[in-house]
């Protein structure tokens, strides 16, 4: 099968890209020379241009799109998250449909729910969060509405999301580095000591539920994908980093001053146009010390998703 991906050159696309590559032909959006390069070596062939010129020439004789990019910056200008993450999937759905594309499928998260509130044994059936305070929820789920919209098997063009949770494993570009620069400059704290628990997706399960999701679940639907059960994001997190030779410290802050400082400061830098963020932003605060753990039976029963990877299993891997 042909497939278009976008955000091939990130985490979740470039792991997409190298493990379906020898079994399908990627086209992948390419932004710049170093994109294409990068793409190149993961056996996609690249096709440049962004979400704010892509067209259904770029996506002709595709049978599937696998949606991988978003803004997913902790901090930036908020009209960035609108424009990659709604207008910019909303381009590409048009897109899709022009080229006759067969199936969207579309990479959510769990924060696409979040509006400040513990998340515990969450599955499908919980809302999204179109007006959540913190901007990356709110243009996920309004991304994630659009997409759920735009299904129409009658009309040949089939949508389906997959909602990962923290994604870890080889090639993280975004959780361990950040809290690894954190913690050796000294500015890493726990907040209510790490107690809260959460669910956790491995990179191979995402890319295995993506795979799935280019022919199974049904049309229109969301799809939770975990790792197994939760566990304490202290615990998580301080074995993640290990695998990195990063021991994280003790320090901790209470979860209700994290976030009222957070409250209090962070739309202060906002009306400052600050490109530095806050300390600690609104979204960190609350995210960090709130409960977040997911039932993904949905996608074992209707996509027949099974993790290949065990956190157990994972976190060894790392570690050798």
């Amino acid at each position: 099968m042909k497939i278009f991906l976008t955000g091939g050159s990130g985490f979740v696309g470039g792991a997409f890209a190298r493990a379906l590559a020898r079994t399908h032909e990627i086209v992948a959006l390419s932004r710049s020379p170093q994109s294409d390069a990068a793409l190149m070596r993961l056996g996609a062939l690249p096709v440049r241009g962004d979400l704010e010129t892509v067209s259904a020439e770029m996506l002709a004789g595709a049978g599937a799109v696998v949606h991988a990019a978003a803004f997913v910056e902790e901090w930036g200008p908020l009209r960035d998250y609108e424009r990659v993450n709604v207008e910019g999937t909303q381009r590409l759905l048009a897109a899709a449909r022009e080229a006759r594309a067969r199936r969207f499928v579309h990479v959510g998260t769990e924060a696409a729910l979040f509006h400040g509130q513990p998340m515990r044994d969450i599955d499908e059936t919980y809302p999204l969060a179109p007006n959540s305070p913190f901007p990356y929820s709110r243009t996920k789920a309004r991304a994630e509405m659009a997409v759920r919209a735009a299904n129409d098997p009658a009309g040949g063009f089939e949508t389906i999301v997959i909602r990962p949770r923290l994604i870890w494993g080889p090639g993280d570009k975004t959780v361990l580095p950040v809290v690894k620069a954190m913690a050796e400059a000294g500015k890493f704290v726990w907040i209510d000591g790490g107690r809260a628990m959460t669910s956790t997706t491995h990179i191979d399960n995402l890319v295995a539920a993506l795979e799935l999701a280019l022919t199974k679940g049904r049309p229109g639907e969301a799809y939770f994908v975990v790792d197994g059960p939760p566990m304490r994001f202290r615990d998580f997190l301080t074995r993640y980093l290990k695998t990195a030779g990063v021991d994280l410290p003790d320090k901790s802050a209470p979860g209700w001053l994290a976030r009222g400082l957070a409250n209090l400061v962070e739309p202060i830098y906002r009306l400052a146009g600050s490109k530095t963020p806050p300390p600690v932003t609104r979204f960190t605060a609350h995210i960090m010390s709130r409960d977040c753990t997911i039932n993904d039976a949905k996608a074992r029963a209707e996509l027949g998703y099974r993790p290949a990877v065990a956190v157990e299993e994972g976190l060894a891997r790392l570690a050798a």
